[in-house]
């Protein structure tokens, strides 16, 4: 590992007042479950579908597990790509991880051999950790195609490997007996989060044990997480929202609950949380106004979900609108909580003592006192009060670079440490944020975050596509939806298609999803068009084009009403 170009520290002094301040305590990640373990003992701490792990049992089988990946070869300051959905066999691997100073990469259970082979490959992991299959999906036979084009040599499989013993390695066969672990500088990183991104596949984010442990546990203070509390992850646990905001590991450091769900669907979820007692869960925009909607019409049918033990729903991941937001305590019961932040570090809350306007109208305000905040116009220059501009940020748990990416550092941090986060929002007079969009090329569909080069260039692999460009259209459901304008080469008819001509829409959605991209990737919309509007500088002009068909749903809303 080259620290010079894998990982850009904070500056001394900036470390030793951390330090000083409390915020950066030197204990490494593996350590909160043994000192969670060591007051809860039994106290249920995983529940997943049938099983459950209490805290003894969840910090013996990673210590354990640590052993047992130290004799399989892995050694402290490698990498691996984690890629799992929802289970407890996730926290034992990572627990274990961090005990030995290998650091995950933590993969969407969505992503496929276009993001994995890139993960393993640029960070040169030493194993790939996946589970046999998930909703239908051949997880083994991804590991293959990495072993078959030599990316990858060492894969580890949760769950059935029944007859793959040659190629594979069973996560059940790595128990041992545990053993004295290395010991674990609290400075290194713990683990890599990855970013939206807006130039091809996701940046790798290098948390540290520091401030990721700081992260957590400021933010399971603010939300005043107990051993009583029960905390439901319908997202995918491995976002760094419902891990660390205060997500699983908060609720893992103070010693309640975690009940895992396989997804969101109001029937699932509605059941766990009568049938565990949850009190808080995490989600999006669009999964709360499924919720919304659900339990509007079973009460209506006068079979209204049964949510009384639910006491606060956090909803982040995307700006979540006012009239919705103000839904939320009349029909499911509860109190909201927004939740702004990102994988890089800055996270807000709304508290939940704030008032009810303060809630409904605003992003939240920063965990730590020394979160700094700026924001600019365009010209880095500060706005005033109150106006709208560039969020730009540094603290005690931002990091002040991605991994192995010096040229894009150059551009996304200020000479000075600043994080640009591409966020454009002002600031009210108590110093909550309300976020107005996105600066960034980037669209945000629903939570999940889509880099529209890495889209288009998948466009451009397509023999008759001369150009393309991807941008956000609205949708009153997931905020925002991807529109791919596409103009063909020539003598492929570079104009709007008929049912006749050549290619369709559902013919490049078709090559998409076989250059093996994750789904949410896949462009909802195709527009044919003769060539792409140029701003005065030669560029895309995407403003354009997101007016264009913002303008045309528009007008086809007006016709159906």
């Amino acid at each position: 590992m080259n620290p010079t170009t894998d990982f850009t520290p904070w500056p001394t002094e900036l470390q030793q007042q951390y330090r000083a301040q409390g915020y950066w305590s030197d204990e490494p990640l593996g350590t909160l479950l043994a000192q969670t373990a060591a007051a809860a003992g039994e106290h249920i701490a995983i529940i997943a579908d049938d099983k459950r792990w209490s805290y003894s049992q969840l910090d013996q089988r990673a210590n354990q597990l640590a052993a047992g990946l130290l004799a399989s070869g892995l050694q402290p300051g490698t990498r691996v790509v984690v890629h799992l959905p929802n289970c407890g066999e996730l926290f034992e691997i990572l627990f274990a991880l961090f005990r030995i100073g290998v650091a995950p990469i933590l993969a969407l259970p969505s992503h496929r051999f276009a993001e994995i082979s890139y993960f393993c490959s640029f960070a040169e992991a030493d194993a790939y950790i996946t589970c046999a299959n998930n909703n239908g999906f051949d997880h083994r036979e991804l590991a293959r195609q990495l072993r078959h084009n030599h990316i990858i040599e060492r894969v580890i499989i949760v769950g059935d490997s029944t007859g793959d013993a040659e190629e594979f390695c069973a996560l059940d066969s790595l128990y041992q007996a545990p053993i004295a672990l290395p010991n674990i500088n609290a400075s290194d990183v713990a683990l890599y989060q990855l970013s939206g991104g807006t130039t091809g596949v996701p940046k790798l984010i290098p948390r540290t044990h520091n401030d990721y442990y700081y992260s957590l546990r400021a933010s399971a203070l603010i939300c005043e997480l107990t051993q009583a509390s029960v905390y439901l992850a319908v997202l995918p646990v491995v976002h760094n929202f419902p891990l660390s905001s205060p997500g699983a590991l908060g609720v893992l450091w103070a010693g309640g609950t975690l009940v895992l769900a396989e997804n969101g669907a109001p029937d699932l979820a509605f059941s766990l949380i009568e049938q565990h007692q949850v009190t808080v869960t995490a989600m999006v925009p669009p999964l709360a106004l499924t919720w919304l909607s659900a339990a509007e019409n079973r009460q209506k049918m006068g079979d209204a979900p049964k949510l009384k033990s639910l006491q606060v729903i956090q909803v982040g991941g995307a700006k979540f609108c006012e009239t919705a937001a103000r839904r939320i305590q009349p029909i499911l019961g509860c109190q909201l909580q927004q939740v702004f932040g990102m994988a890089e570090g800055l996270v807000n809350y709304t508290r939940l003592s704030d008032d009810q306007d303060t809630i409904m109208t605003t992003q939240g305000r920063p965990i730590s006192p020394h979160d700094e905040i700026r924001i600019v116009n365009d010209e880095d220059r500060p706005v005033a009060d109150g106006e709208t501009g560039h969020l730009l940020t540094r603290g005690p748990y931002t990091i002040r670079g991605y991994f192995r990416a010096a040229e894009h550092n150059a551009k996304a941090f200020t000479a000075d440490g600043f994080y640009r986060t591409g966020d454009l929002v002002r600031m009210t007079e108590r110093g909550y944020l309300i976020v107005e969009g996105r600066a960034k090329d980037q669209i945000n569909r629903g939570g999940e975050k889509i880099a529209a080069e890495e889209i288009e260039n998948c466009l451009l692999a397509h023999p008759q596509v001369q150009d393309a460009a991807l941008v956000a259209m609205p949708d009153p459901f997931l905020g925002e939806r991807s529109c791919a304008f596409v103009t063909l080469r020539t003598g492929c008819n570079q104009q709007p298609l008929k049912s006749n001509e050549l290619i369709k829409a559902s013919d490049l959605q078709r090559f998409l999803r076989e250059c093996n991209l994750a789904t949410f990737k896949i462009p909802d919309r195709i527009e044919f068009i003769a060539s792409l509007p140029q701003t005065r500088l030669g560029k895309v002009d995407k403003k354009y084009l997101r007016e264009w068909i913002s303008e045309k749903l528009a007008r086809a809303t007006q016709l159906k009403i």
